[in-house]
């Protein structure tokens, strides 16, 4: 601005002083209007400062979050849980002022390989992303090796290290522990046991920490950012503030529709850019929920809430996606969608297709990271632990408490929800015909992933309910006692093929084991 200003000074200083004067106000006017046009996207914006209800961890009980913020889908910003939770994260990986300790990571982890995103150069709906080790991403950080961080040498854009899968790759080193709020989390139980994807068309042996799971390490510069976007499977996320500043747009679902444009088709990329009216005609309209999250703080991203986020400061989060009983419904509708629009845009060769329906699953899972196979595959496994579990709780304890009722009851609550989207598969005629890729109900049963899988419910579930008894029954249990073949086999035929097979056995073991805890119509 001022080596501008004194350019235009030098250019016009031979003039006369009424000239002069009169250029100067000319060339003032059109500079205010320049910068007018580059604030518009800030004025036009409809920005609601402290709408996310803040929270102290302390203050809330698992039933509380589920009712207030889980079924509800609601945001949630949760405060004061780093003062109570000593996670080596906390310690190891901030210098004593608070910043990022990227000098640990570069001896610790410098030779991981991570996705990094160049912020300042979009490609297609996301920004341009470059595979490099740790050590090269400090490297382009940092201007020395003292630990600190400081802004970019200017031959670099902003870069920010995204989806780095730090659990997987180092499970030996116990960074923090997922927040009880967070815990009933079926897509990573999932994934700590099976692959998603079982066709080998769709699964790449070489790329096996990729594909493993949804927990993420960010770490970011002041100035980086992300673009506006809701979460992959339209999953719950929470995020983890280890140090840094951010600052948080929130779009409610009911509104996303305002920054797509006119066909549904394109979003808004960055919210702050020039948006035009004529492209995105209801994106004026839209009411922005802000929030800045502090170091220690926790986010709880609800299902389909779009958001863009910016970090104020340089800033390291651990973020997680997940999804369960509450917002699967969100998963298939996702799905489905997605499923339409990629058979619609091969439409015009399926006559000469031979293999169309599985061309369309095979893109599905390449675009959108699961296909109905996996998806149904998914749900089948779970329904079996649900049930699993919901039988070894009544077989080992005749006397039912109050509180193993209530894992009863939540174990029941999630076969409901599986059970109403396995119907809306039924009716939408989702794997019409498959014979081919069948859920072998035995050969599920004596799997030892199977059996590590319903281990892991069942502590996570006397964890959150509070009944360390349970939790002790699920550490020291043999296979065999948590899954007994001899009561499963009789429901129905060994293998699903359908969702109408899964909605079936859910009805026969919900017949023969609910009634001991609820009544059945919670189905």
């Amino acid at each position: 601005m001022q080596r501008t200003s004194k350019n235009f000074l030098v250019m016009f200083g031979s003039v006369g002083d009424n000239q002069r004067s009169s250029s100067l106000l000319k060339y003032s006017l059109i500079l205010f209007l320049s910068v007018s046009r580059s604030l518009l996207p800030w004025f036009g914006m409809n920005i609601k400062k402290g709408e996310i209800e803040k929270v102290n961890w302390k203050n809330l009980s698992y039933s509380e979050f589920v009712e207030r913020f889980m079924q509800k889908n609601q945001p949630l910003l949760l405060n004061g849980f780093s003062e109570h939770h000593n996670w080596r994260a906390s310690v190891d990986w901030v210098t004593p002022l608070g910043h990022p300790n990227f000098q640990f990571f570069s001896t610790n982890f410098g030779n991981s390989k991570v996705q990094v995103a160049d912020c300042d150069t979009r490609e297609f709906t996301d920004q341009k992303r470059e595979e490099m080790l740790v050590l090269e991403f400090i490297g382009r950080c940092l201007q020395d090796v003292e630990g600190s961080a400081v802004q970019c040498s200017s031959n670099h854009s902003v870069p920010y290290l995204k989806d780095w899968h730090f659990v997987k790759e180092y499970p030996e080193y116990v960074a923090y522990k997922t927040p009880m709020f967070f815990c009933d989390d079926w897509l990573n139980l999932y994934l700590d046991n099976y692959r998603m994807h079982t066709d080998s068309d769709t699964y790449q042996e070489n790329n096996e920490i990729c594909c493993s799971d949804y927990r993420f390490v960010y770490m970011g510069v002041k100035g980086s950012w992300t673009p506006l976007h809701a979460d992959v499977f339209r999953s719950y996320s929470w995020s983890a503030n280890v140090c840094g500043k951010k600052r948080w747009l929130f779009l409610d679902p009911s509104q996303h529709h305002l920054v797509f444009d006119r066909n549904m088709k394109n979003c808004v990329y960055n919210i702050f850019d020039e948006v035009s009216d004529s492209k995105f005609p209801g994106f004026k309209k839209a009411i922005w929920l802000e929030c800045m999250q502090e170091a220690g703080e926790i986010i709880f991203v609800p299902s389909g809430w779009y958001h863009q986020v910016h970090n104020l400061e340089d800033t390291i989060s651990i973020n997680h996606n997940w999804f369960n009983a509450y917002n699967l419904s969100w998963v298939w509708n996702l799905l489905l969608r997605d499923y339409n629009e990629a058979k619609e845009y091969i439409e015009d060769i399926k006559d000469v297709c031979e293999d169309f329906e599985g061309l369309c699953q095979r893109n599905l899972a390449a675009n959108t990271g699961m296909n109905f196979y996996d998806f149904f595959t998914f749900i089948s496994r779970f329904t079996l632990a649900n049930i699993v579990l919901l039988c070894y709780i009544n077989g080992r304890h005749g006397n039912i408490t109050q509180i193993s009722s209530r894992i009863a009851q939540h174990l029941l609550m999630n076969l409901g929800s599986i059970r109403k989207v396995a119907s809306e598969m039924k009716d939408r005629h989702a794997l019409k015909g498959n014979q081919d890729r069948a859920v072998d109900i035995i050969e599920t049963l004596e799997d030892p992933r199977f059996c590590k899988l319903c281990m892991d419910i069942g502590r996570t579930y006397a964890m959150i309910h509070e009944e360390s008894h349970l939790s002790f029954d699920f550490e020291s249990a043999s296979a065999g006692e948590i899954a007994d073949l001899t009561i499963l086999k009789a429901y129905t035929s060994s293998e699903f093929y359908t969702p109408e097979d899964l909605v079936e056995f859910i009805d026969n073991a919900v017949a023969e084991h609910g009634d001991c805890y609820i009544n059945s119509s919670v189905i």
